[in-house]
């Protein structure tokens, strides 16, 4: 590419002469990456597509200049613009980099934040240059988790500090809907438009820009994003031949969304080999399409052979592919809940006993298992809610877990009860999910 074209790409990206986008400010995420880049280190912003990474950016370039940086003293650079589709090589780094430098003349090091940076082969090395040489403040963004696993390790090791980013949550979610809800008053008072909105976000998601669409175009956005992280993040990427496949083991997952599952039991169901059931499994996993959660054991080596639980990132790509009905009200609830666990930094696991009852969810914080819970629509039925309590307690006591709490999370109303001469909060999942952190 010659400079001329590079150079046109980057003014129609950046914000030199002209003034920056109307963005949605997500605190939970800004605040950790300001903090995170006065370390100096190489940021790192990955995470599903379309799940806001961009934008995040975009507003870190905000909070620059309002902080006084020089508007030229920032670039960024969006690698899937389709004119550098067939220049995607470090070569094409280095020419970005002179271009800028020659043509813009920032004042001061300046901010270099790239987009999707896992379409270019071999890039750490090119960023470890620009560490090591203190050329300037990098900050990255991608769609595989993998650019973080033998790509970056092995170069950058020591050097990068990362952020995972997810869909909006749902106190997100009703903020971008011009919903605030900072205490119990604010949720009394507008409870009917949050149990509104709660349906919505069940039924469509979190993804930021599928809220901007009508009710009747949310699903065609929500396929062109399950098609684009197929076919770029894993089809391109690992140069896969059998798109079918993958496909439908994608839709089984995330339409069951919380199931326990194993490599075996794909390869059976879809009649594949071993070794492919297992590689999808993983390319799905590190889209960031699903997630993976293992059996509690004190021994690591057994986590690894147990069967593990997946769950979809987002109900909204769960629901393209399934009937609406009323069957999957609990695992949609499971799920909301898994997310936002991970989403507030929570490392989980779920657990069976040997009388085979199952506890949803182990939150480990620090290093130890504080809290166990059971997610349910509603403990009215009694047999219902024995079965949830006695997983909670055959747990606790078979794993002899001491000062765990114990709770379950409904659609009934907030209450205590006792069980066992054990206590269990029981937490309406809305209230838990907008006063809850």
């Amino acid at each position: 590419m010659d400079k001329t074209e590079i150079l046109k790409i980057l003014d129609d990206w950046n914000f030199w002469t002209k003034e920056l986008p109307n963005t949605f400010v997500r605190e939970i995420y800004e605040d950790k990456i300001s903090s995170l880049m006065a370390y100096d280190e190489i940021l790192v912003i990955k995470g599903i597509r379309r799940s806001g990474k961009s934008t995040l950016m975009i507003n870190q370039i905000k909070n620059l200049l309002k902080d006084g940086v020089d508007k030229k003293d920032i670039l960024f650079v969006n690698l899937e613009d389709p004119r550098f589709v067939n220049h995607l090589d470090l070569e094409l780094l280095e020419k970005i980099k002179d271009v800028y430098m020659e043509y813009v003349s920032p004042l001061k090091k300046p901010f270099i934040f790239l987009d999707e940076i896992q379409n270019i082969p071999n890039f750490e090395k090119w960023l470890n240059k620009e560490y090591e040489l203190k050329n300037s403040v990098l900050t990255i963004s991608g769609s595989n988790s993998s650019m973080l696993s033998s790509e970056i390790a092995s170069v950058l090791s020591g050097r990068y500090l990362s952020i995972d980013v997810m869909p909006l949550g749902f106190k997100e979610f009703l903020e971008f809907k011009g919903v605030k809800v900072n205490a119990l008053l604010d949720f009394v008072n507008q409870k009917t438009r949050i149990n509104r909105e709660f349906e919505e976000y069940i039924k469509y998601g979190g993804f930021p820009k599928v809220l901007e669409y009508k009710k009747e175009d949310k699903k065609e956005l929500l396929l062109s994003y399950k098609d684009s992280i197929l076919l770029k993040d894993i089809v391109a990427r690992y140069k896969l031949k059998n798109y079918n496949i993958l496909n439908e083991i994608a839709a089984f997952l995330l339409a069951n969304s919380g199931i326990i599952q194993s490599v075996t039991k794909l390869k059976n169901s879809f009649k594949i080999s071993y070794d492919m059931a297992s590689s999808y499994l993983e390319y799905l996993k590190n889209a960031f399409l699903i997630y993976e959660v293992k059996k509690f054991d004190y021994s690591i080596k057994k986590q690894n052979l147990n069967e593990k639980k997946y769950y979809s990132a987002d109900l909204g790509l769960s629901n393209i592919f399934r009937v609406a009905n009323l069957q999957n009200r609990g695992s949609d609830l499971e799920s909301i809940v898994f997310l936002e666990l991970i989403r507030r930094g929570y490392k989980v696991y779920y657990y069976k006993t040997s009388s085979d009852y199952e506890c949803d969810f182990l939150v480990e914080v620090d290093g130890k298992v504080t809290i166990l819970l059971q997610v349910s629509k509603t403990l009215k039925d009694e047999k219902t809610l024995k079965r949830e309590l006695k997983g909670l307690i055959k747990t606790k006591d078979e794993l002899n877990l001491k000062n765990v709490t114990l709770q379950i999370i409904t659609e009934d109303k907030s209450t205590d009860m006792e069980f066992d001469q054990a206590k269990v909060d029981v937490v309406n999942i809305i209230e838990w999910l907008c006063l809850e952190s």
